[in-house]
């Protein structure tokens, strides 16, 4: 059976503000192009400039008069966090989106942060919940909307409490599905804080699809998008 295109609605976003994280390919790509469509001014921190050139040059042929910046941000390390949010703080604007995107899954071997976690756990929950920090007075200000890249894989395993950074006994997708498990915990703790404080953020996760083919990287069979939003 065929399968039907699914598409949605976009309502105006011109005078927004959004920062898509990963935004270079893949779901992240998607993203950013579909809010560049709807006149969102879009922030694409990336860790290599020249795939974040690459992006601006492929959303560009769809939507020749985006709004695009580049910033620098690598989500396994802090500093480079806590830099994006010093830069972003600085410019003093609101951040009306932000999408939670960028992710690491089943490195060959187990690696390390550069704070010394776990890759997995260090960069698909630690770095995002760090950059929400840095940037919560202007998530605030915006009245954001946040939403947070989980997966699947969340539905299986738990969160390994005696040994988080997996020094004693390491599986990659355990590894993996305990990231993303407290990557969905931080997103429906996010929205409880917003609404215990008033402070306007509304907190979503998003459940992975697939991205169609121009989303790919060169070289990939597939990749996932967020095709599901559920307001926790």
């Amino acid at each position: 059976m065929p399968r039907t295109r699914i598409d949605i609605t976009v309502p105006d976003l011109s005078g927004k503000r959004a920062v898509v994280t990963g935004a270079s390919d893949g779901m992240g790509l998607g993203i950013a192009t579909r809010l560049a469509e709807a006149g969102a001014e879009v922030i694409l921190p990336v860790r290599n400039p020249g795939k974040g050139e690459a992006a601006i040059t492929t959303i560009r042929r769809t939507v020749p008069a985006a709004k695009l910046a580049p910033r620098s941000l690598d989500l396994s390390s802090l500093e480079s966090v806590a830099a994006l949010g010093d830069t972003l703080r600085a410019e003093g604007r609101p951040i009306h989106i932000l999408i939670n995107n960028a992710g690491v899954m089943r490195p060959p071997t187990r690696q390390t942060t550069a704070d010394g976690f776990e890759l997995q756990f260090g960069t698909n929950h630690l770095g995002h919940f760090a950059l929400v920090g840095h940037l919560l007075p202007l998530l605030r200000a915006g009245r954001a909307r946040v939403t947070s890249q989980v997966s699947i894989a969340a539905r299986k395993g738990t969160i390994n409490w005696d040994d988080l950074n997996w020094e004693r006994s390491y599986h990659v997708m355990r590894a993996y599905s305990q990231s993303k498990i407290a990557f969905g915990l931080f997103g429906l703790e996010l929205d409880r804080r917003s609404r215990a404080h008033g402070w306007g953020i509304s907190s979503n996760i998003a459940h992975p699809g697939v991205a169609p083919p121009a989303c790919w990287p060169p070289g990939r069979r597939s990749a996932e998008v967020g095709t599901s939003l559920s307001t926790v």
